[in-house]
């Protein structure tokens, strides 16, 4: 029903910035609330940040909150992740997602494909 797919990963240097992109497409994008995950080699996935259906309630985990920005456009059907001050602990695969508010931290209902992000030091 909803199809989601994310860009601008990449290689950044630390203290650099991303933008990561989410578009989605198959559904009414302002019905849902999104979030943004991410998983390291070898480790479990990680919640990030999540976003309501209006952009007006955000979070974003502790260890990014002070560097992550996460932000939609429902206009354009697209949710995005600004990662400034990247640190080499942020390398990982991040992945984007979409379901209620409830269930948007712990099961999503959506998931893209996710786009590598690799911070060297």
């Amino acid at each position: 029903q909803v199809q989601l797919v994310e860009s601008g990963g990449g290689l950044a240097q630390a203290g650099g910035s991303l933008r990561l992109s989410c578009a989605a497409s198959g559904g009414t994008f302002s019905n849902y609330a999104m979030g943004w995950f991410r998983q390291a080699p070898g480790k479990e996935r990680e919640f990030v940040a999540l976003i309501d259906r209006s952009g007006g309630y955000s979070y974003c985990t502790d260890s990014v909150k002070d560097r992550f920005t996460i932000s939609r456009d429902n206009a354009k059907s697209t949710m995005y992740l600004q990662m400034n001050s990247l640190k080499p602990e942020d390398t990982a695969v991040y992945y984007c997602a979409a379901g209620t508010l409830r269930r948007i931290k712990t099961s999503p209902e959506y998931w893209g494909q996710g786009t590598q992000v690799t911070v060297s030091s």
